[in-house]
């Protein structure tokens, strides 16, 4: 597994790579935005750990211009914490956010979950799920919508596949941070109100007028059955 660590804080920046490649990564770490888009476009990486204030070019431009080209993973790490700044990061497409200061088995943790639920890790079944207009391959990871690949963020995929494998189902957006974010992730509920939104986006022919991703007023989302 092959990670990028972008940090103007030089000595995080070191101390994340030491404890990461004790762990078995391979990781390579620079101190700005634009060194940080020059390394992801020569490299293939599997996930991005990427600070918000960042010197050149700054954390979210960096991560709206790796979400144009890609979806690998993205952790964002950022001295704020109110919610509403990650909120913006879920906009621009980040999958996970960590509050500095952060344990390092935290930020160890985090890692391992999206690593495992991008299909990084071993031991996954080949999949796919089709239901009407939309097919989602869960080995590989990848959604169509009729002939046309759509391409999502991780914690977009990983939306789509929770309610697709119980299609039907009603999630409340609790329900759904804990499926997807896990029990623990201290997010706001409004962070499933975005992916839903940008998944609506992505795959609706009018999102305003959703046919597979809808919604059960007062209670929550599903996907609708065939």
């Amino acid at each position: 597994m092959r990670i990028l660590v972008v940090d103007d804080e030089q000595l995080l920046v070191k101390g994340i790579k030491f404890n990461l490649e004790n762990d078995g990564y391979t990781v390579d770490g620079v101190y700005d935005g634009k060194a940080a888009l020059e390394l992801f476009r020569e490299n293939r990486y599997d996930l991005i750990i990427l600070d918000l204030m960042l010197p050149e070019i700054d954390g979210l431009t960096v991560c709206r211009k790796i979400r144009e080209e890609s979806n690998v993973p993205v952790i964002m790490l950022t001295a704020k914490s109110e919610g509403r700044d990650k909120l913006i990061g879920f906009e621009y497409g980040a999958d996970d956010y960590v509050t500095k200061p952060f344990d390092i088995l935290e930020l160890k943790a985090r890692i391992r979950v999206i690593l495992r639920r991008s299909g990084k890790t071993s031991g996954r079944s080949e999949e796919y799920i089709e239901i009407g207009n939309i097919k989602a391959d869960l080995l590989q990871r990848t959604v169509y919508a009729g002939k046309e690949a759509v391409d999502l963020t991780a914690k977009e995929f990983d939306v789509l596949a929770t309610l697709m494998r119980s299609k039907g189902k009603i999630f409340s957006r609790e329900k759904l941070l804990a499926e997807v974010w896990g029990k623990d992730f201290p997010a706001d509920i409004r962070t499933v109100d975005v992916h839903v939104r940008r998944l609506r986006e992505k795959l609706e022919k009018d999102d305003a007028n959703p046919e597979y991703i809808l919604t059960k007023w007062g209670v929550g989302y599903y996907f609708k059955a065939e």
